[in-house]
């Protein structure tokens, strides 16, 4: 099936998430080790068996990893490659290209501020980005990019996403949330103040950044022995003002 899909001209979005799952065998949210090898390998024969030459995209790809067999890419860096139909997906990593603003993005969108971002919130912003995108799109797409959205980062299948699932969207070296997941599962003081100062650029009118030292150590108060964790630091960012 794989096979088959890999050698189309344009991908669904839901052509994007059986192909991701399948190659990410053990579920961890990545295609890495062997099975990213098995990927390049069937991306090339897939191309080749339907008369298509690579991308350039791909070519970069392939250059990067053939050989490295300790690789991995994500959601991200998938998407980049595969020629996705309206590449939704990069429609949404572009609304969020930095911690700061996924932070704002997360509040504008949880409405009710119950820590997740149901179905209905997740389509008002899967809307509000394909309008921003000036991208056309019915009601049945709509509905196949949120229950498509739901089935990539909806880790627990509870039918909405929480804070650290929607971050899966961030390049890595960006994502100061994976901390919490693939890390040692705190902030430390200077983490937070890089963090406060990304939060402060792009909040100019609402955070003044000569009071980052007031801020962190209002913060910093609520941790355990200078080390901030999820919980904390959601109590500081997901609060209602």
């Amino acid at each position: 099936m794989a096979n088959a899909l890999l050698q189309g001209v344009e991908i669904s979005a839901s052509q994007f998430l059986d192909i991701f799952n399948h190659y990410d065998n053990d579920g961890n949210g990545y295609i890495e080790g062997k099975e990213l090898q098995n990927f390049i390998k069937e991306l090339q024969q897939a191309r080749k068996q339907a008369g298509l030459e690579l991308t350039d995209q791909m070519k970069a790809f392939v250059a990067e990893y053939e050989k490295n067999t300790e690789g991995k890419i994500g959601i991200v860096e998938l998407v980049q490659i595969l020629p996705t139909e309206e590449n939704f997906l990069l429609f949404f990593r572009q609304q969020l290209k930095s911690c700061a603003e996924f932070m704002q993005a997360w509040r504008n969108y949880d409405a009710d501020h119950s820590g997740y971002i149901e179905a209905d919130e997740l389509k008002n912003f899967l809307r509000d980005l394909l309008r921003e995108a000036k991208k056309p799109y019915d009601e049945k797409k709509l509905e196949e990019y949120t229950q498509t959205t739901l089935k990539i980062f909806d880790s627990n299948n509870d039918g909405k996403l929480c804070l650290l699932e929607m971050a899966r969207l961030l390049p890595d070296q960006e994502n100061f949330l994976l901390k919490f997941q693939d890390g040692n599962g705190y902030m430390d003081e200077n983490e937070l103040d890089a963090l406060l100062k990304d939060l402060c650029e792009k909040n100019k009118k609402v955070l003044d950044s000569n009071k980052i030292p007031t801020y962190k150590t209002a913060i910093m108060a609520l941790s355990d022995g200078g080390k901030l964790y999820r919980t904390e630091l959601a109590l500081v960012l997901c609060a209602d003002n």
